[in-house]
């Protein structure tokens, strides 16, 4: 466990594992930086010669969780990213996130980060060029920071019990849906980093990661067995991952 400062010196929590060439990687709403380690595959890619670095998103796992608006403004967590990015002096090194963190990847992208590639995985142009106010998400995370009773069975239910599950803060999390911004196409065809774009086969949520990767210059686009969670655990999401990084 390390730590840094975010925008605003908020402490916000990194880990690493590995040595070699840096890849920061960035982790999905209501996760945290071991979902890399634990479901996804940070372990190969460090065993393929990687210094991977896991941050804890503001909101999320070791990393602060405060409740003031004031915390959060528009596009805090790709400050973050920055701040990150700046604190460990990185120059020749490479970039990725899955779900929300590849909507961050995104922000950093278009807001000058210069990685030699990335990666942006689990995502779609619908909610990355959108404000992407939450949806099922925000309305969950609204009942259980309000203690409001959720249908038992509903999906609604089970997503509270995820984020119960996972230690999520209801009221935290909620200021950093506030915080998310779209990127529009325009900016996205500006951007010239190579990138891969992976999505699982059967997430139906982010279908539109084929327009995503059309609207990125020099994309590849690629899909791999599995729904927005297991795509990400799978065999191939790892190879496709370690093949385009190190061609």
């Amino acid at each position: 466990m390390r730590r840094f400062a975010g925008r605003g010196g908020l402490e916000l929590a990194y880990r690493e594992t590995g040595e070699g060439r840096p890849l920061v990687l960035l982790h999905g709403f209501l996760a945290t930086g071991t979902q890399w380690l634990d479901h996804g595959p940070a372990a190969a890619l460090a065993e393929q010669g990687y210094r991977v670095i896991l941050p804890d998103l503001r909101g999320h796992g070791d990393s602060a969780r405060p409740y003031d608006p004031a915390r959060y403004p528009p596009d805090v967590l790709t400050d973050d990213g920055l701040a990150l990015i700046d604190r460990l002096e990185l120059d020749d090194y490479d970039l990725g996130g899955y779900s929300l963190g590849a909507r961050i990847v995104l922000r950093m992208l278009v807001r000058g980060a210069r990685p030699a590639r990335a990666i942006v995985a689990g995502q779609g142009l619908a909610a990355v060029s959108g404000t992407a106010r939450g949806g099922t998400n925000r309305r969950v995370l609204t009942a259980l920071a309000n203690g409001d009773a959720l249908e038992p069975g509903s999906p609604d239910a089970e997503t509270a019990y995820w984020v119960t599950r996972l230690g999520g803060d209801p009221r935290a999390l909620l200021q950093v849906l506030n915080s998310l911004v779209g990127t529009p196409e325009k900016a996205l065809r500006q951007v010239e980093t190579p990138t891969l774009v992976a999505v699982g086969d059967q997430d139906a949520d982010h279908a539109s990661a084929d327009a995503l990767a059309a609207a990125l210059p020099n994309a590849r686009y690629t899909r791999v067995p599995g729904d927005h969670w297991s795509a990400l655990t799978g065999p191939e999401f790892a190879t496709a991952l370690t093949t385009f990084l190190t061609e």
